[in-house]
């Protein structure tokens, strides 16, 4: 894997001068422009499959090339993309078989983007060849960064390719259709195979309720994506050994789930750097600025996880998106402190889409640094020039990794595929990765690191592992699990797990035997409330609300720490406690609240001496104090997600370094500030 060589955090964006070729004095503004607002990077050829190649075996690349030699005359540096997430039309005409079908089995026409199919061969290979162009013609450019492949892969392609691609797919895995058919389940409603041909993706014209073969083909779709991305990068990786690849990832934008679509811990391991594109609904009116940051917080630990190692914000806006269902503007400070934030959490960027409002089509109104109205007159243009100047005043932070952590939360796609799929429970209120945020709402308040990890990463290098909602979860994990908390450790279950087997079938016989001796109790059943429904846990004296989902269990030689009070189960146990050899393993029966996971999770850290490692005090949980650090210094972010000033306390002297001030004691963080020290390790 390779390393990005730069000795600064990036701060640029996503520019597309091929929508300006007509206009040269924009073209000759920007570059000024660029270096007027602290830009040292600039994202360049996304969608540039057109321009660069307008019909077929006719390249323009001039353009292209003056894009670096600019660049490099204001001292910046290049992230060259492949343009394969939007072929041109001549190609979807001379070779429609690039184009993508639905699960109706309808060939789509040419338009959008992403609009292609990931197994055709002749796709690949144009893909191969025009990269091969590129990586030949500015492979050996001093201020080529890295490479960015395609734009947010995503979707799937039901033609005959695909579905012949799924078939070989499928005998690999299973080997015989027998073993498909008992992995699947296919006596329901008669749905057995005895020719591999009748294997069809799913659809809403055949089948679309066999559980496994939806799994699978989720499978199938990321692996097929990952494979094509694969080919894609072949000859950047042969002629370009050096240059790191990456490409961008995506979440959604209320919740900030990873996107749905893809594996991302297996797409990983592909990758040299981690790159994902940030749009959250800062200054919303159903959630307060805090919580905004602890959900930005988190998804920004689970992308820095993926690697063990720090990531880059391939995209984020300065002002609004467009597309959003209401496109707020940022409020004044929120760009700076949410930029901040990803480099505290550790991302070695603050990248935009887009440098240039577009002037036309869907994205026209798309936030970017230089408006429609041109100038560097305007606020989002100030404040872009500030977050340069704090990006280059903390530049040794670029090599620094984020605090060490030793709480880790449990997530995996493959589970939240199933979860999601299951009819069973209630769609509404399953909310996994809104009850992942719930288990780590109390250590990001308490400046406790915390890693996302698969379930498929060695557990040792943890004092804490939470695994709520492991629904579809295998034996193998099972026994590592009890491994884990056998020689010490601490694990944290919850209801909706243990049901399914990696296939996707119940487990038979009841609750499975590893996780009974891992827990000490059985799970009878599960009760679905609606939402306007709750129950009452009591804990040390304590009441809590439960609602959505209370498991009835029962009780073989674990400690009760909390029971149900209501409905036909009152008296029984909602909370247990079990001490497994050298660890421990705690169970929460059913859903609550936050005050109650603080609770819970205070009495754990303080057995555990959980606690940040920062030399800064607090009193609210709205200031964020996030640590990166290398074998001298520790730099301590601090943020205040909060309308009002909050005070800090330092207990000995350090270096502020967005203002270059020596402070000590007493420091105050206004509304929306943020604050920078430097803290020498002794």
């Amino acid at each position: 894997m390779k390393e990005l060589n730069s000795s600064y955090l990036l701060h640029g964006g996503d520019y597309n001068p091929e929508q300006w070729q007509d206009y040269p004095q924009i073209l000759e503004q920007d570059f000024k422009l660029m270096k007027d607002a602290n830009i040292n990077t600039v994202t360049v050829g996304m969608f540039s499959w057109a321009a660069l190649e307008p019909e077929e075996g006719v390249y323009h690349f001039e353009w292209l090339d003056d894009v670096f030699d600019h660049m490099n005359e204001i001292g910046g540096k290049v992230i060259l993309a492949t343009p394969s997430g939007a072929r041109p039309a001549w190609m979807a005409e001379k070779y429609p078989e690039v184009l993508r079908t639905n699960s109706k089995g309808e060939k789509l026409y040419f338009g959008e983007r992403h609009n292609h199919c990931f197994t055709s061969p002749i796709y690949r290979a144009k893909v191969q060849e025009f990269n091969t162009l590129l990586a030949k013609r500015y492979g050996a450019r001093n201020n080529l960064l890295m490479w960015h492949v395609s734009n947010e892969y995503g979707g799937e392609c039901h033609c005959e390719l695909c579905q012949e691609a799924f078939r070989h797919w499928l005998k690999n895995k299973y080997g015989t259709l027998k073993a498909l058919n008992d992995a699947w389940w296919t006596t329901f409603w008669g749905h057995s195979f005895n020719d591999w041909s009748q294997v069809h993706s799913p659809s809403p014209l055949g089948d679309s309720n066999l559980n496994g073969l939806n799994l699978d083909w989720r499978r199938f779709v990321s692996d097929q994506t990952i494979d094509f991305y694969s080919n894609e990068i072949q000859p950047l990786r042969e002629l370009t050994p050096n240059v790191p690849i990456t490409t961008n990832f995506m979440a959604d934008t209320f919740d900030l789930i990873p996107f749905r679509g893809l594996d991302y811990f297996e797409f990983a391991k592909h990758l040299d750097v981690v790159s994902w594109d940030c749009y959250p609904a800062w200054n919303n009116d159903f959630e307060t600025p805090k919580h905004t940051a602890m959900k930005v917080a988190m998804i920004d630990d689970y992308f820095r996880s993926l690697k063990q190692q720090n990531f880059l914000i391939m995209e984020s806006t300065p002002s609004q998106v467009n597309w959003h269902p209401y496109n707020r503007a940022k409020r004044p400070n929120v760009h700076r402190l949410s930029s901040l934030q990803h480099i505290a959490h550790g991302s070695d960027s603050n990248l935009y889409f887009q440098w240039r409002q577009s002037r036309g089509a869907s994205e026209m109104f798309h936030g970017a640094v230089i408006t429609h109205e041109g100038s560097s007159k305007t606020r989002i243009f100030h404040d872009v020039h500030q977050v340069g100047q704090d990006l280059n005043a903390i530049a040794e932070v670029k090599d620094c990794k984020h605090a060490k952590a030793e709480v880790a939360i449990i997530f995996d796609h493959e589970n939240m595929w199933a979860l999601n799929d299951t009819q069973n429970y209630a769609n509404e209120t399953k909310n996994y990765w809104q009850t992942l945020q719930s288990h780590y709402q109390y250590f990001w308040e308490h400046d406790i690191p915390v890693d996302i990890i698969s379930p498929k990463v060695d557990l040792t290098a943890y004092k804490l592992v939470i695994d709520p909602m492991h629904f579809l979860m295998s034996t193998k994990f099972m026994d590592q699990l009890y491994k884990f908390t056998s020689s010490g450790g601490t694990v944290v279950g919850t209801y909706l797990s243990g049901v399914v087997n990696e296939n996707d079938l119940a487990y038979l016989g009841g609750w499975p035997e590893q996780l009974q001796h891992l827990f000490g109790l059985k799970v009878e059943e599960t009760d679905t409330l609606y939402p306007n429904q709750s129950n009452v846990i009591e804990m040390d004296g304590q009441s809590f609300r439960a609602q959505d989902y209370c498991e009835v269990i029962s009780n073989i030689s674990a400690k009760n720490l909390a029971i149900y009070k209501d409905d036909f189960y009152a008296g029984r146990p909602a909370v247990t406690m079990k001490k497994v050899d050298h660890g421990t393993s705690y169970f929460i029966a059913c859903r609550t609240n936050s005050d109650f996971l603080n609770s819970l999770y205070e009495l754990i850290s303080k057995r555990l001496e959980l606690k940040s490692d920062s030399s800064i005090g607090k009193d609210n949980a709205a200031v964020s104090i996030q640590i990166r650090q290398n074998s001298t210094h520790k730099y301590l972010f601090v943020m205040n997600f909060d309308e009002t000033a909050h005070q800090v306390e330092l207990d000995h002297s350090m270096t502020e370094m967005l203002t270059n001030e020596l402070r000590n004691g007493t420091v105050k963080i206004p509304a929306g500030g943020v604050a920078i020290f430097r803290d020498q390790i002794v």
